[in-house]
């Protein structure tokens, strides 16, 4: 399932406005430049922003995302007839041979759930061609990014056209092992509605996901640094091999 704040219609439809700094998804589309990718699964496309990106550089695309309200946003955007949408998750795909599958913004840390993530991993392997890639971030547990995951560093008040004033911010309230998990809150100004979403985080070490990823018959090419956000963040670019 996924968390309210890309589930709930209201937190949904704000997402992309509260978020607006994307950078980060010019980085994966000079990836699929960089790989020649034709053909692109967006795991966990959200509202849509990264697989509308791509399909209008001619990329064929498949987004996937098990939040219900986040694809009603992707579907309603202009270009969105270009872009296959599925609501669910990459354990059940339909068949296609991508040449390249996606994780961007930590949607690989929302999978916490050993079973969810082993699935997702084998799911994706089997949708790619052979020779294919995916291409995905997850925070540096050496960074403890979650430190700064607390009101008085995340409060923020953002005025929204059409909306009006949105306060957000964000508490850590459970560290268990590599598992953080996160509450979110959301204050309308205009009618005072307060809106809260619990996330579960996973920060995975650099040797356990390599190991994972040999598990499920990928071949690791490289570990990465983010260049948008340096020293934070471990960007994995593995293939299925051919044959």
């Amino acid at each position: 399932m996924a968390d309210d704040q890309f589930e709930h219609p209201r937190l949904a439809a704000v997402y992309d406005a509260l978020d607006s700094d994307r950078s980060d998804l010019q980085v994966y589309a000079a990836i699929a430049r960089e790989f020649g990718a034709g053909g692109v699964l967006d795991v966990g496309c959200g509202t849509g922003t990264f697989a509308l990106l791509l399909a209008g550089l001619g990329v064929e695309v498949t987004g996937v995302d098990p939040a219900a309200a986040s694809l009603d946003v992707a579907r309603a955007k202009p270009g969105a007839e270009r872009v296959r949408w599925i609501h669910g998750d990459a354990t059940a795909l339909p068949p296609m041979r991508a040449d390249l599958a996606t994780m961007t913004g930590n949607v690989a840390q929302a999978i916490f759930e050993p079973a969810d993530w082993s699935g997702t991993l084998q799911g994706i392997h089997d949708a790619l061609r052979p020779g294919g890639r995916l291409v995905f971030e997850t925070r540096d547990p050496a960074r403890q990014g979650w430190l700064e995951w607390n009101r008085a560093a995340s409060y923020r008040v953002t005025t929204l056209a059409g909306v009006g004033e949105v306060a957000t911010w964000c508490e850590v309230v459970d560290i268990t092992g590599p598992l953080v998990t996160f509450r979110g809150t959301w204050v309308f100004g205009s009618d005072g509605e307060r809106l809260t979403s619990y996330s579960t985080l996973r920060f995975r070490e650099r040797d356990e996901v390599e190991a994972e990823l040999a598990a499920h018959g990928y071949v690791v090419d490289d570990v990465r640094d983010a260049p948008d956000r340096p020293g934070r963040e471990l960007v994995f670019v593995a293939r299925r091999p051919e044959g």
